[in-house]
């Protein structure tokens, strides 16, 4: 199943905090469709992810977010854990690296707490979004419709709540993938 080959997903997070389900299930999904998965953080080095509040694995950085284009990804994924995206958030270049995917009109898939980081971008005003319940009166300050659902999409961007949101995560994301690469070809 390469139906995706020759396309490049950013993986944009912190230097820790990420629940890291969120970050390795997506990773797996785009790697198994022949796309190829860049990490980008911040700072280089390495990243530390959790499940819930307890460390996992480390993860290597492959570029630091300010020396990344967003012409050189086909689609952005914004994994989850609480203190990933709310340290993203205080990142200026990823914060313009975040708003700039979005104005690409490319897929931008963000899974749980992750949608701090689209608020701080201010590109949630007029869409449709899920999260993590807790984040939907923030999503909703920042003009959002926020709902309860496993998967929203709204134009270009992808929105769920949890790691068992995954499944339909991932395919909506894989989806996204396929119907760009079908209107390139068009």
């Amino acid at each position: 199943m390469s139906h995706l080959s020759g396309k490049t997903i950013a993986f944009l997070v912190a230097s820790e905090g990420i629940e890291r389900v969120e970050l390795t299930d997506p990773w797996q999904a785009v790697t198994d469709a022949g796309a190829q998965p860049v990490l980008l953080s911040p700072e280089s080095g390495e990243v530390q992810t959790f499940n819930h509040l307890d460390k996992a694995e480390t993860r290597p950085v492959d570029k630091t977010v300010s020396s990344a284009s967003v012409d050189d990804y086909d689609a952005l994924v914004l994994p989850g854990g609480v203190a990933n995206p709310d340290a993203l958030r205080t990142d200026d270049d990823a914060v313009s690296f975040v708003r700039d995917f979005v104005a690409s009109g490319k897929p931008v898939a963000a899974i749980c707490h992750a949608p701090w980081t689209l608020i701080e971008a201010d590109v949630v005003k007029g869409r449709t979004v899920t999260s993590w319940p807790s984040l939907q009166t923030d999503l909703r300050n920042a003009g959002a419709e926020w709902v309860d659902k496993e998967v929203v999409v709204d134009g270009n961007l992808i929105t769920s709540r949890n790691p068992d949101d995954l499944p339909a995560f991932n395919s909506q994301l894989l989806e996204s993938l396929a119907h760009g690469a079908a209107a390139q070809e068009a």
